[in-house]
């Protein structure tokens, strides 16, 4: 286990605030919070944040989300465990996680119009780019 660098979670409050006011206001979205979790604890295993795949892996255990379905996450290309809604929202949130590979390509857009309004898109978006932020902070400042 790494030493904490940076409290940056008393050293810049304000800013951590404005984070948390996105993830209460994402709590309200028509998207649900089981997916919006689903998503964040993809985004993080991503992104490697240890902090963050507990507290999900919790949550969605708290949802009752089957613990099979949390094994196979990693590997839901291949399982056959996730609706088609599901899918088009992770491989949207593998796309901007992994953008300088992905480039946001239209492939990854498109199939979200299939399964989401317009403001589901725009909150899955916001949630994954906060999720990145959260892990960028909590995997660099080693929390």
């Amino acid at each position: 286990m790494s030493t904490l660098r940076q409290a940056y979670f008393t050293l810049s409050p304000d800013a951590l605030a404005g984070l948390v006011q996105t993830k209460q206001a994402l709590a309200q979205s028509p998207l649900g919070a089981a997916l919006i979790e689903l998503v964040y604890l993809r985004v993080s295993q991503i992104n490697g944040c240890s902090y963050c795949l507990e507290m999900h892996n919790a949550a969605l255990r708290g949802r009752d989300v089957p613990q099979a379905k949390l094994d196979a996450l990693a590997g839901w290309h291949a399982s056959q465990r996730f609706s088609e809604r599901e899918r088009a929202a992770l491989q949207w949130a593998e796309s901007l996680t992994l953008l300088p590979v992905s480039h946001a390509a239209d492939a990854d857009y498109t199939p979200l119009t299939a399964h989401f309004s317009a403001k589901e898109i725009s909150d899955l978006t916001f949630a994954i780019a906060l999720m990145n932020a959260f892990n960028r902070m909590a995997v660099g400042m080693r929390q």
